[in-house]
């Protein structure tokens, strides 16, 4: 063990799909830990969300990276004594389906802690584990409507607007990769495992605790605290202006070359200004027109204001602070005809292309290692992927 590799040694389970659980199972790999990912035999359908790289898409890679992945019908009894097999040796097991899926599966709560009972089992789901919803399918989209991140999103237009960054998604996965870390630290005083229920609705709804406060206290909509503060247009493209204290709105105004605003009574304090949210916002609109956003950067970074140029994906990559913090590492893939950017979270260790850290799995490339470590004999192997059970030699072949 070490602060490197904590989890080195753990041996996780993971016989989710999507990205929810496969991303926070791929976070237990990048700290140390030994991850099998199961698959059916057709794969993880993420590996059909977007554009294709062979078997893999961005969806497929960001989730299973790190990991090794087994390609078995989980419906056949060959199967599942192989998922149980590896259940007897792991830490950890992660489950991505709806209510009651995973137990006529055969890998329920009950079943899997019968087998061992000190695992932790993670399961994965959109409206959790009891309610009259929770029998229903839930996606990121789906929740953001619910939980009401849609509404609290609409745009100028007054239309709710997704958010496309799959944002409850990504929240429920780190919500459950700090559920398993701190069960992991409290089982070492238990004698027994835990159930862990992370889902995208109470994730969704976590991840908009301020607002969803704010919203209730005020009866409606949050009100705007602060004015100018938001997206402004420049010359060539967007801004974002932050006015947080009151004599920034001054040092604003002489920066933009409008120091008349600031003196005006109207627009003194920013209570005023908030009853005139338009006529203000008119004003700073017109004259950030007059300059690109890069010259606004230039001029309000040398008086301290909150500021940002609205940037790309591209322009951020290649932003020479990226770079000098070490933010993106850049993989090789197979199959993939250029490295993808990975960005380094926080407190993980950066991994190394070409190493079996940063490297995503295809799909059930691992099959025949995983099972002769369980002590599987190359006839059986045979007899299994001739019987549909795992993925044979060709089948392998036709999917890479």
């Amino acid at each position: 063990m070490s602060y490197e590799a904590p989890y080195e040694g753990l041996k996780v389970v993971d016989i989710s799909q999507g990205i929810a659980g496969p991303y926070a199972a791929m976070l237990m790999a990048q700290y140390g830990a030994d991850v099998v990912k199961i698959e059916p035999l057709e794969g993880d359908w993420s590996r059909s969300l977007g554009r294709r790289y062979g078997d893999q898409t961005a969806f497929s890679i960001a989730g299973n990276l790190g990991k090794r992945s087994v390609a078995v019908d989980l419906k056949s009894e060959a199967g599942r004594e192989i998922v149980y097999a590896l259940v007897e040796r792991a830490d950890v097991f992660i489950e991505g389906f709806r209510p009651g899926v995973t137990a006529r599966l055969g890998f329920g709560y009950e079943e899997i802690s019968r087998r061992n009972p000190r695992i932790l089992y993670l399961a994965v789901s959109g409206f959790g584990q009891a309610g009259p919803l929770s029998t229903r399918p839930g996606m990121d989209p789906v929740l953001q409507a619910f939980t009401g991140m849609l509404d609290a999103n609409k745009g100028e237009d007054g239309i709710p607007h997704r958010i496309p960054i799959i944002p409850i998604d990504m929240a429920t996965a780190l919500y459950g990769f700090q559920a398993l870390s701190t069960a992991l630290y409290a089982r070492q005083g238990e004698a027994k495992g835990r159930y862990i229920d992370a889902n995208l609705l109470q994730s969704g709804a976590s991840l908009q605790i301020v607002r969803m406060m704010a919203t209730h206290l005020e009866k409606g909509e949050m009100e705007v605290s602060r004015v100018p503060t938001g997206v402004f247009p420049t010359k060539d493209g967007w801004i974002n202006l932050v006015v947080l204290r009151e004599p920034h709105f001054a040092t604003l105004c002489d920066v933009l070359g409008i120091p008349e605003v600031a003196a005006d009574p109207r627009f003194a304090t920013n209570a005023e200004r908030m009853k005139r949210a338009a006529e203000v916002n008119g004003i700073i609109n017109e004259a950030l027109a007059r300059r690109t956003s890069d010259e606004w950067c230039e001029r309000l970074a040398e008086v301290g204001l909150l500021h940002e140029k609205v940037r790309d994906y591209a322009e951020f990559l290649e932003h020479p602070h990226v770079k000098a913090l070490g933010a993106i590492s850049w993989l090789d893939q197979p199959g993939v005809p250029e490295p993808v950017p990975f960005p380094n979270a926080p407190g993980v260790r950066p991994p190394q292309s070409g190493t079996p850290r940063a490297v995503a799995p295809g799909l059930g490339e691992h099959t025949r290692e995983v099972l002769t470590a369980l002590g599987m004999s190359e006839e059986r192997l045979a007899s299994l992927a001739a019987q549909k059970v795992i993925l044979g030699t060709k089948e392998l072949a036709a999917v890479s």
